[in-house]
């Protein structure tokens, strides 16, 4: 099989000059914006811990965000190839970060709620987030592990 690139543009913007750029480590806001395309822009600060903004995303959570979005997505894809019919699923992702001499991720929990209809083969729902993790191109491309503890209902469509 060829190989194929694609390629990504974003532009991230420091939106938080208050004056006096960077003249003390206290003297700017965290703030930026990430736009791409036409799509809605996002906001974005550090974490507070690092003097950020709660009210804006930060770079750790749009990391947590990337990797249940990417397994979400190839998980879908799986489903639908295997004729497993996913009616919901919704993910409270929560990831691991450790500061010290060189701050990191040590890993990335995932905790998707399945529901599929009902005559499905739930064995084979739940088989297919293995593979979904093997596909998923965030995780492959990340250190650290990314584990997941998905829950299933089985409900009439």
């Amino acid at each position: 099989m060829a190989k194929r690139e694609h390629h990504y543009q974003v532009s991230v913007e420091w939106t938080g000059n208050q004056g006096s750029g960077t003249s003390g480590y206290r003297a700017y806001a965290r703030d930026y914006v990430i736009r791409s395309g036409a799509k809605p822009a996002i906001p974005g600060s550090s974490d507070p811990a690092f003097l950020g903004d709660a009210a804006r995303w930060n770079p750790e959570e749009l990391l947590v965000a990337s990797a249940s979005a990417c397994h979400k997505l190839w998980y879908l894809h799986l489903c639908a190839d295997a004729g497993i019919v996913v009616l919901a699923y919704a993910d409270d992702a929560q990831g691991t970060m450790v500061e010290g001499e060189s701050g990191r991720f040590t890993q990335i929990l995932l905790r998707p709620r399945v529901a599929i209809r009902a005559a499905d083969d739930l064995e084979l729902a739940k088989r297919l987030h293995h593979a979904a993790h093997e596909q998923c191109f965030i995780a492959n491309s990340l250190n650290f592990p990314i584990l997941c503890e998905p829950t299933f209902e089985q409900v009439d469509a």
